[in-house]
């Protein structure tokens, strides 16, 4: 991983708009599993490298810290590899916008079911309620928990809709659903959380599904409808894969294919704690989208953008 080292530390100090030529430097194993995951060909909707140089590491924030890592050798890997599969982009509601989120647990979050929590993170798509959702997520260890049992937890809908009858099937694939927004999202939202929809939670071809879907914010009114989201739950618990990464793991999923969750752990604050860091990819936003983009990569917020789409 040499070149790679080399590459992404020539990328870590800004966010170029367009890469070109660049990503052509990446390893070619490397380039080639990318590119071979991002075709969708025979794909179980997740891929995993190993052994990507996560460098020096300062200790794991225990609060928010936005820029402790500016500059640090990851930016780079991850701006390559987010740029091979689409391009890498960051939300103006989430984060104010960051494109590398770092994933830690901070003081006082733990029962945040988000990055920013311990406890159990149940199975969800990645920004459900977003109607220009990531294509692509990626995770990248830069330090396991202190027992060494976080696990990343996948699951694809490909496996898990042999699992179901029919009829839960066509439940799941009416617009009948509802999606709260990320607690992420809605920070400084006043009142209830908004929320998505109506959407289907299956859509696309029978032998290629895709699945829109977050076991804590996805709701129906419908009886059958949440006796179909239950099936689902069931489906996907029992197809899961638990991937108990390691510092120079970089896990990069399909967010249309497969829904991701964590399993809990025990934070001691101490320095040392779990701490990955996370990047999104777009295959390609809408021209106006662009054109309303405050910051480049960055889309606009959902107040600007609510009912366009």
């Amino acid at each position: 991983m040499g070149e790679l080292s080399s590459l992404a530390a020539h990328l870590s100090d800004s966010v170029p708009i367009v890469l070109s030529g660049l990503l052509l430097d990446l390893p070619e194993g490397m380039r080639k599993t990318i590119l071979d995951f991002g075709a969708d060909v025979e794909s179980n909707g997740f891929c995993l490298l190993r052994g990507v140089p996560v460098g020096e590491l300062p200790k794991t924030p225990g609060t928010h810290e936005a820029h402790i890592l500016d500059g640090h050798p990851t930016n780079g890997t991850l701006m390559l590899v987010a740029d091979l599969l689409g391009s890498l982009t960051g939300y103006q509601d989430e984060k104010a916008g960051a494109l590398f989120h770092d994933v830690h647990p901070v003081h006082g979050e733990e029962t945040r079911i988000e990055n920013s929590g311990s406890v159990a993170f149940d199975f969800h798509t990645e920004n459900v309620h977003h109607p220009l959702r990531p294509d692509y997520l990626g995770l990248l260890c830069l330090r396991q928990d202190h027992e060494q049992i976080a696990a990343t937890r996948v699951s694809s809908v490909r496996d898990a809709l042999p699992l179901l009858t029919e009829e839960e099937v066509a439940e799941l694939r009416k617009p009948q659903f509802h999606s709260l927004y990320p607690t992420s999202f809605a920070r400084n939202i006043p009142g209830p959380r908004p929320s998505a929809g109506p959407h289907p939670v299956i859509f696309g071809p029978a032998d290629r599904p895709f699945m829109r879907f977050n076991s804590h914010n996805t709701q129906a009114d419908d009886p059958r409808a949440q006796d179909a989201l239950r099936a689902l739950s069931s489906a996907l618990e029992r197809v899961c894969r638990d991937l108990v990464l390691a510092p120079g793991d970089l896990v990069v999923l399909d967010n249309h294919v497969v829904v991701h969750g964590r399993t809990a752990f025990t934070p001691r604050y101490d320095g040392q704690d779990r701490w990955l860091r996370r990047f999104y990819s777009l295959r390609s936003a809408p021209l106006w989208a662009q054109r309303m983009m405050r910051h480049p990569r960055v889309l606009p917020a959902m107040t600007e953008i609510r009912g366009v789409v």
